[in-house]
């Protein structure tokens, strides 16, 4: 039986297209059962709803000051869908340890950096400023302290000469666009609410270019 899975977003949601591609296919383990966005302008809600699948807004405006308030009404969307994974694909929010501890060890987010270098915002610009020749992206599991969950994933890109945040960022986009969905599929394929084996630990990085050590 696929896994049912619920993908949170704030934006475009390239990630989350990402996801329902892959789950296009008839063998991928899980299935996009509902997305839902914190913001009711979001692109990616018109992405999946133009895919047929059900979305959701649950604006974070009216709870203003009330973070447990607005992650209990997103739980409701998640359980009227029931929703078995959560993926986070660019959902701009800090989540407080009501909504973490209801999908501990359900719950993946992908991450713009090779963790646990460069937790938090700015991955780009700090990895340039750190003078790093590798940069990349992680899928990890959601735990209580902001991207420190166990990996599930990962992908590397070297950082060229004279290399700038654009170019850096997208190069790092289009790697997040393949290891995310799978390990989703690794992920979904295992045991129900259980970390994955060790052989679900990828790394996949990818040669520099000619001249670049």
């Amino acid at each position: 039986m696929r896994r049912r899975v619920g993908v949170l977003i704030s934006g475009r949601g390239s990630n989350m297209a990402a996801l329902l591609e892959a789950a296009r296919a008839p063998a991928f383990p899980a299935e996009v059962v509902l997305v839902l966005s914190n913001r009711p302008d979001a692109g990616g809600i018109t992405t999946a709803a133009a895919a047929g699948v059900p979305t959701a807004v649950v604006d974070h405006r009216p709870f203003r000051g009330d973070r447990a308030g607005h992650e209990a009404a997103i739980a409701e969307e998640l359980d009227r869908a029931g929703v078995e994974i959560v993926c986070l694909a660019g959902y701009m929010r800090l989540l407080t340890p009501f909504l973490v501890r209801r999908y501990a060890g359900r719950m993946l987010n992908v991450h713009p950096s090779l963790l646990p270098a460069f937790p938090g915002l700015d991955t780009h610009a700090r990895a340039l400023a750190a003078g790093v020749k590798l940069h990349g992206c992680t899928v990890h599991l959601v735990t209580e302290t902001m991207d420190d969950g166990p990996i599930l994933a990962q992908a590397a890109v070297p950082i060229l000469p004279g290399d700038s945040e654009a170019p850096l960022a997208a190069r790092v986009l289009a790697q997040e666009h393949v290891i995310y969905p799978l390990a989703l599929r690794l992920f979904a394929a295992g045991n129900a609410g259980a970390a994955p084996a060790a052989d679900a630990v990828l790394c996949n990085p990818l040669p520099a270019p000619p001249g670049v050590t």
